[in-house]
């Protein structure tokens, strides 16, 4: 079973990061700030103008591990990427899934059916713990028209229709968003997604995490040998972590949503963590994303049962073990891409 390690995230503007023997130090204004052993990361997450020294991303490379660069609001910008792991046969695997006329739609299918398995399991969470008994009906009928989304899904002939329905399926679930938040509703209105750039407190806090999610996705992907350019559901693009996309999307509701809902709910980020910029943009802001990346750490190492593999893990080795599925499937292992269901 592979080890959960820690994610270091610097968000310290002008940061500078170096390795003295195999210990990463972290300086600010040449005052080391924090020193971790390197072994004891399994991923950098560079947050805006933070500096990193040509023999520290070596070493990363030669570990394998993930070194991401992030805009200081979370807009992904690039990743460190090693020499290619794993069996050159699986992504051969890959690539040649991609071209079957029937391979993709069934992947597709699989990802699509998690994601709103999971958006409705949170959905009926949120009715099942709400005192509003208006909201909890409305919330309640989200959930039957999200089953009946999950009923079409096995009738969609090709990708486009899986893609429609998982768009319906998401405004659906959005629909009703705002009724999941249960703390101060007056700075936390929500009146569907938003983002580039987000425009309210919620959209913000969402594209937030779901930055720090894809780039979890990808770690994954890369972990077990997987191009993580290539998928099924997202169309490819020059740049676009299409496979890292697919294996969020089941993952959003779970690692995301959720945790965007609590950290409101329970008021542990306010209207003071956010920032309003011109053109009516609002971001998180530093103290913002601090306590949202404390808390995604958290969150990852929750201890829950994965239903496949039939084992107790952190929260966090989820994408990991979702692409090891993947894999098993494209080599032919498994007879269908079982995604994350969480309850």
């Amino acid at each position: 079973m592979k080890t959960l390690l820690n994610t270091l995230y610097v968000q310290s503007q002008g940061a500078y990061l170096r390795l003295e023997l195999d210990t990463l130090k972290v300086e600010v204004e040449r005052e080391v700030r924090l020193q971790v052993p390197l072994h004891h990361l399994g991923a950098l997450v560079l947050f805006g103008e933070v500096m990193a020294t040509p023999a520290l991303l070596a070493r990363c490379a030669r570990d394998g591990r993930a070194v991401s660069w992030l805009s200081r609001t979370g807009r992904f910008l690039a990743r460190l990427e090693g020499p290619v792991s794993g069996n050159v046969l699986l992504r051969r695997a890959q690539y040649e899934a991609l071209s079957h006329p029937v391979r993709p739609l069934e992947m597709a299918r699989a990802l699509v059916a998690g994601k709103i398995r999971n958006m409705r399991s949170s959905v009926l969470r949120s009715a099942r713990d709400g005192d509003i008994p208006e909201d909890k009906e409305e919330l309640t009928r989200t959930a039957h028209r999200l089953a009946l989304d999950l009923e079409e899904l096995p009738k969609a002939r090709d990708l486009d229709e899986v893609r429609g329905i998982e768009g319906e399926s998401t405004r659906t679930y959005f629909s009703t968003f705002s009724l999941m938040v249960r703390g101060d509703r007056q700075t936390f209105v929500f009146q569907g997604r938003n983002r580039r750039p987000p425009r309210d407190p919620v959209n913000a806090l969402l594209s937030f995490l779901y930055a720090l999610l894809v780039s979890d996705c990808a770690a994954g992907a890369q972990g077990v040998g997987l191009d993580p350019q290539v998928g099924f559901l997202h169309a490819l693009r020059s740049g676009r972590p299409a496979l890292a996309l697919d294996l969020m999307e089941e993952l959003r509701p779970v690692l995301a949503d959720r945790l965007a809902l609590t950290l409101i709910n329970r008021r542990e980020v306010t209207a003071k963590d956010f920032d309003e910029r011109s053109g009516g943009a609002v971001l998180l802001n530093d103290t913002g994303r601090k306590k949202v990346v404390v808390a995604y750490q958290e969150r990852k190492q929750e201890e829950i049962s994965h239903p496949v593999v039939e084992q107790k893990m952190p929260l966090g080795l989820v994408p990991h073990i979702q692409a090891r599925l993947l894999a098993r499937h494209l080599r032919g292992d498994l007879p269908a891409y079982l995604p994350f269901l969480y309850h």
